[in-house]
């Protein structure tokens, strides 16, 4: 295991990713410090390579080899009141703890989210979406292969929840609040057990093309 840290000039990290899981943390630190474990196998050559870097406030991390197999994790604390992107092309995404702004994609890997209180883009290529307990007011979270599930513990303002291919629930707050509820799915079952006001300003989405959709009370 091996440990780096990086400046970061700007409240807004970006993370490009390969063939790593990701795990963000928020954290009393004033750079960005990163943890990480590599394994892998090489056939030919030298390897797996794994390389860290940052610039221009985009922290890159890989893990190539040829005609090889490498995985790597990656554990990245930031520092607290940033703003966070990442796009993985091959591997897990996993957040918690964050009050602000995070835009979370893999390629092919799932994400997951857990007591964040900021906006959320979330979204996986071929995997499942997941966020607990989060609090923003703007929830946006696709799968194109895959589940999505999202439970809310404050009533938001935009909440969507899609899947091409895979069962899409929203657990929602039903006290005090009512929603303009907007579900369907091509293939699958339609379960809506929230008050509903199509006026209200608390508009929900829950789409499947191939899939269950439920929409329901987090309490």
């Amino acid at each position: 295991m091996e440990k780096k840290s990086f400046p970061l000039g700007g409240g807004t990290l970006t993370i490009d990713s390969d063939n790593s899981d990701i795990e963000l943390v928020p954290a009393d630190v004033e750079e960005v410090e990163v943890t990480r474990q590599v394994d892998g196998w090489v056939f030919l050559g030298n390897g797996p390579d794994a390389t860290w870097r940052m610039a221009d406030g985009t922290l890159t991390v890989k893990c190539d080899a040829v005609a090889s197999d490498c995985v790597a994790r990656h554990t990245v604390k930031v520092p607290r009141g940033t703003a966070v992107t990442v796009e993985d092309d091959n591997g897990s995404v996993r957040a918690s703890g964050f009050d602000t702004p995070l835009k979370l994609r893999s390629d092919n890997g799932s994400v997951k989210v857990t007591d964040c209180t900021g906006a959320l883009e979330l979204g996986s290529g071929n995997g499942g979406v997941v966020a607990e307990r989060v609090t923003g007011k703007n929830i946006v979270a696709r799968s194109d292969n895959g589940s999505v599930r999202l439970e809310l513990a404050a009533v938001a303002d935009r909440v969507e929840a899609v899947s091409d291919n895979g069962r899409g629930e929203v657990r929602l707050p039903a006290a005090g609040a009512s929603y303009a509820v907007d579900a369907k799915s091509d293939n699958g079952d339609v379960d809506v057990a929230v008050p509903t006001d199509e006026d209200s300003r608390h508009v929900v989405k829950a789409v499947s093309d191939n899939g269950k959709v439920v929409v329901r009370s987090a309490n």
